[in-house]
């Protein structure tokens, strides 16, 4: 029997076996606004808000800005759905990003987490907002580090023991404390989105040559 709970933005159904969410998938389709999340068994159904989106696409442009300042390759997956039968895991970040691993799935556009290896870095916007929790996920499809917007705070998490451990500090840009980037959005927001871009590309420039 199913069991679901839901709210205006969202939808959680209990009690759902891993071919039903493979099969809920393949209804939805890829061109849809719903971002979906799968845990032994719970199966989050989200539609993003407007400021969901906003801070989404900010962060993300930093992330790509940031790579390219320091001249560093990447690959970004937008919301993916990555997952793991064996593992009972699933879900759709609001981002994600290969950096260490990229020469490894340079080209590719058919992953498969049983065979190749996770994004290095994922985004999480508003995550206290999500009715599941969404680390054991993760942990489970072994993506080491997670960035998590909330509230104008950025946090970061490492994946340490199967578990993740909030951190000062990015394995994907050490040298940087990514923990200031909103105070970059809340000074420049207003400016616009070119204003904002350019102020992280000076903030790491700063950071790492001094100018």
């Amino acid at each position: 029997m199913i069991a679901i709970k839901s709210r205006a933005d969202r939808v959680v159904l209990y009690n759902i076996s891993w071919q039903q969410f493979e099969n809920i998938l393949q209804d939805f389709g890829e061109c849809r606004a719903a971002r979906i999340a799968y845990d032994c068994g719970s199966l989050e159904i989200m539609t993003p808000l407007p400021e969901h989106e906003h801070y989404k696409e900010v962060i993300s442009d930093f992330v790509k800005d940031i790579a390219d300042t320091l001249d560093l390759d990447y690959e970004s997956y937008g919301s993916t759905t990555w997952k793991h039968e064996s593992r009972m895991a699933g879900l759709e970040p609001d981002n994600c990003f290969y950096f260490q691993n990229e020469v490894v799935i340079r080209g590719r556009l058919d992953l498969d987490l049983s065979q190749d290896p996770p994004p290095d870095l994922a985004l999480e916007i508003d995550l206290t907002s999500k009715s599941l929790n969404r680390f054991p996920i993760y942990a489970r499809l072994g993506v080491p580090e997670i960035w998590c917007y909330d509230s104008g705070e950025l946090k970061i998490y490492l994946l340490q023991n199967d578990e993740y451990i909030e951190s000062e500090t990015s394995l994907v840009f050490p040298n940087l404390p990514i923990r200031e980037l909103p105070r970059l959005i809340k000074e420049h927001r207003t400016e616009g989105r070119r204003a904002m871009r350019k102020a992280v590309k000076e903030w790491v420039s700063f950071n790492i040559y001094g100018s």
